[in-house]
């Protein structure tokens, strides 16, 4: 098996599959912090990323973060005014963030839409941060994240990497502004295919019975300018989270043998 090469995980229901995913993120946060002394995360918005954190946040086991030692990303944000309830940084804030004791200085929202920035200049500065952030060893523009998770819609974006539009076909930036996007707000920043490349881990989750055929596109072998959540792949993992409705349309053969 291949790094590329997906893992699946299938859960009874998206409850389970959120705080089965929490627990995972927070052994993998532990074992990052205690190898190198800190960890870096890039969080999705969504209906399963937020569940996701709401599940982190009640989880006993989350005292066991160094939260001042947590580098916080995001994989995109709708280009909004700052506080705005759409945006997934307000509500990452609401789910966690706003009750653990993270350093400011490591936290990393995407600029909004009341800042000084347009959309494209928005990018150009999320991409500025990112490589500033970056060392020598990572060898390219962005850090080489631990976990990037992504949720995965039901036309197979991810991100805000839409089939067939111009930021799926980027190759060469990192983070781009994106227009027209088929589901509101139509303006949005997000990282690029190969910024998502980067990470050690991509995690993708898919939950409800609207995801299952965007992930069985995905997980079938279809392109990724057509369908997006199939380039997303980590430089050593790439694990699928899903619950029973959203992987019942995959094919048995990639259905794994003994998912809790």
């Amino acid at each position: 098996m291949t790094a590329s090469t997906p893992q699946l995980v299938v859960h009874r229901d998206k409850e389970l599959m959120a705080q089965a995913a929490a627990a995972r993120l927070i052994t993998k946060i532990v074992d990052a912090q205690s190898a190198r002394g800190y960890a870096s995360v890039v969080l999705t918005g969504g209906r399963n990323g937020n569940g996701l954190l709401a599940a982190l946040s009640s989880a006993p086991a989350r005292d066991a973060i160094d939260w001042s030692r947590l580098d916080l990303w995001w994989g995109d944000e709708r280009f909004l005014p700052d506080g705005d309830p759409d945006r997934n940084y307000t509500q990452a804030r609401e789910a966690l963030l706003d009750s653990v004791p993270l350093n400011p200085d490591r936290v990393h929202p995407m600029p909004a839409s009341d800042g000084p920035y347009e959309v494209e200049a928005a990018a150009e500065a999320y991409a500025a941060e990112l490589a500033a952030a970056a060392g020598p060893e990572d060898h390219g523009p962005v850090p080489t994240f631990d976990v990037l998770m992504l949720g995965v819609g039901p036309d197979t974006h991810i991100a805000s990497l839409f089939p067939e539009l111009p930021a799926v076909r980027e190759t060469e930036r990192t983070v781009v502004g994106v227009h027209g996007a088929p589901k509101p707000p139509p303006t949005r920043v997000t990282l690029t295919l190969p910024a998502i490349r980067s990470a050690r881990e991509v995690w993708l989750l898919a939950a409800g019975e609207d995801k299952a055929k965007a992930a069985a596109i995905a997980l079938s072998g279809a392109g990724e300018i057509q369908a997006p959540a199939a380039g997303a792949h980590g430089r050593s993992r790439t694990l699928w989270l899903l619950d029973s409705a959203a992987a019942s349309q995959l094919p048995r053969d990639l259905y794994p043998p003994a998912s809790p």
